[in-house]
């Protein structure tokens, strides 16, 4: 199974991060997800049975337990496929950070000029001796 098709699953994308903070025995992730997904021990079973096949997490025995841990291979290559589209996101995001500078820049030099705002501007502009005040 490729990587892509393990991952396409949120259970097992949910055991990952679980084991992204270290070695996990399958009784503890088993109570978590069935916690979070209610699902059976069998079906977490099958699900760490998947991500072991597909490389992305291995197995090894300590007594009578099990202890599940990322193998970060298959992850590398996921993420040398990912480097192409890079780009796409990263040029919003840099357009997304030039536009939010621009706006603290705009309120901060309203603010030192007292606003700037045409409708401020109306509003607060002081009557002449020529104009009558309206109710």
């Amino acid at each position: 199974m490729h990587a892509f098709d393990a991952l396409g699953d949120p259970v097992r994308r949910r055991i990952l991060e679980l084991l992204s903070q270290g070695e996990q025995t399958s009784g503890a992730l088993t109570s978590v997800i069935h916690a979070e997904f209610g699902i059976s021990q069998p079906a977490i079973s099958q699900h760490l049975r998947v991500l072991r096949e597909s490389g992305l997490a291995s197995v090894r025995a300590e007594g009578t337990r099990r202890l599940y841990a990322v193998e970060p291979a298959p992850l590398r290559e996921i993420d040398i496929w990912l480097e192409r589209f890079r780009g796409f996101s990263e040029q919003r995001l840099d357009s997304l950070d030039t536009e939010l500078a621009r706006g603290r820049r705009e309120r901060r030099l309203g603010r030192r000029h007292g606003g700037g705002d045409a409708h401020d501007a109306a509003i607060t502009q002081p009557t002449t001796d020529d104009e009558e005040e309206r109710p």
